[in-house]
């Protein structure tokens, strides 16, 4: 049997275990933790007091693309994403750029989730903490999807009470000031878009539903709303979470600060709830590296399974049901980046490589049409200009980096496709002979 037929065998098809419920549940997981604990000091730093209009700008393009996702998803609901998007509505390339981006921004993300773990449980080891948070996190994906939905539940659970512990610190204690959430008319609109473009590396976790496609049940209505309902719960839990965060603390002081959420309950005069915040923090990490490895790995099986990463990463394990072999090489190279790099510097690394993602995502819902054959513009045109003006209007050493590794990944999709074609240019010669 040839390796394409083996791609195609039942063998090689995920199960689907996945409900409404646990699609939403793995999406909050993705988002609730990189957003609020990651992002937002960051693009506190970036906009200063136009922070929750950056919020704004980055939910209103965060929507287009979860609208455009959502439509793709119910036409071809299978592994893989904007991947299998790019490549059905656009082309190979598109499709294959799609799927490089989302592959090493996303391991960028997975190593800042690790990384921020390692800061609140052991910031003078928080390397060596990252490195066995990575561990720990793929070996609960190896051992199967379902026991990874179980585990995401149980951590958006703890999420969700500890940010609203944060808010009512602050409502209760009467610490907030409506005068710090006013955006002044000088407000920097690189600032903002920057801003926007950081906290939108929060608001990507929608992705890791789409990249479910084949492990959820009824996908062709499941997944459509999914990702808009855990796309709007994750927004209203920003804005109330950003305001309590701004009004407490004032713009210079969230920029300043190192643990946000920890010094809006110590304004507050609630210092007894900074190590509850710490650990819940820990928590929101590790949900979102687990959901994150979870929807990397699979992306990385479908590209291999399509021959564009080598095909020996597209098995499926007998037992679990999982593409084991995508897993563990996704946990090295994430294990391997958290040792070394630095949180920022991966935030904005993965932030830039997502946007030319969903850049695809809105490119190929461009080309669908409604029931009466007309394009529908208004989305994904506003997601695709959105998408790629955040890109650009990153850090410097961000865009410069994302550059460098789009440019890696097409000249390996050209290599590929020069040697496949002097193979087959080869094998059509000595047929001749014969």
């Amino acid at each position: 049997m040839t390796a394409d037929a083996e791609s195609d065998s039942p063998r090689d098809e995920l199960r689907r275990t996945l409900g409404l419920f646990d699609a939403v549940v793995i999406g909050l997981g993705s988002m609730l933790g990189a957003g609020i604990f990651a992002a937002l000091a960051p693009a506190a730093q970036a906009a200063g007091s136009g922070l929750l209009l950056g919020l704004a700008v980055a939910a209103v393009i965060a929507y287009c693309n979860a609208t455009s996702s959502a439509k793709l998803a119910a036409l071809y609901p299978a592994s893989g994403g904007t991947y299998l998007y790019g490549r059905k509505r656009l082309g190979d390339f598109w499709g294959y750029l799609a799927g490089w981006g989302f592959v090493v921004g996303k391991i960028a993300s997975c190593a800042a989730m690790a990384l921020t773990t390692g800061a609140y449980v052991w910031p003078s080891h928080a390397h060596a903490v990252a490195v066995g948070a990575v561990v720990a996190m793929t070996m609960v994906n190896y051992f199967g999807v379902q026991k990874a939905a179980w585990l995401t539940r149980l951590i958006v659970t703890v999420i969700l009470a500890v940010l609203a512990m944060v808010v009512a610190s602050v409502v209760v204690a009467g610490a907030a000031s409506s005068g710090r959430l006013a955006i002044p008319a000088s407000a920097s609109i690189t600032g903002v878009l920057q801003a926007a473009g950081l906290l939108f590396f929060a608001f990507a976790g929608y992705a890791r539903i789409a990249t479910l496609g084949e492990e959820v049940r009824d996908p062709s209505r499941t997944i459509p709303r999914a990702i808009p309902l855990a796309l709007g719960i994750t927004l209203g839990v920003y804005a109330a979470v950003a305001i309590a965060a701004e009004s407490a603390l004032g713009p210079a002081g969230l920029a300043k600060s190192v643990a946000p959420l920890s010094d809006v309950v110590r304004v507050s005069g609630a210092g007894w709830m900074v190590p509850v915040v710490g650990a819940g923090a820990a928590v929101a990490a590790l949900g979102s590296l687990l959901a994150l490895i979870l929807g990397v790995s699979r992306t990385s099986f479908a590209m291999a399974r399509d021959g564009h990463l080598p095909h020996v990463l597209a098995a499926v394990h007998p037992r679990y049901k999982v593409p084991h072999r995508t897993e563990l090489t996704i946990g090295i190279a994430v294990a391997i980046l958290a040792a070394f790099t630095d949180i920022r510097h991966a935030i904005g690394f993965s932030s830039f490589a997502v946007l030319i993602y969903y850049a695809v995502t809105n490119a190929s819902a461009l080309t669908l049409r409604n029931d009466n054959g007309k394009s529908r513009y208004i989305v994904p045109v506003v997601g695709l200009l959105g998408c790629l003006t955040l890109a650009f209007f990153m850090p410097l050493r961000s865009i410069a980096a994302g550059l460098i590794v789009a440019l890696i990944g097409v000249a390996y999709y050209v290599a590929r496709r020069t040697i496949s074609r002097r193979n087959r240019v080869r094998a059509a010669k000595n047929s001749g002979f014969d």
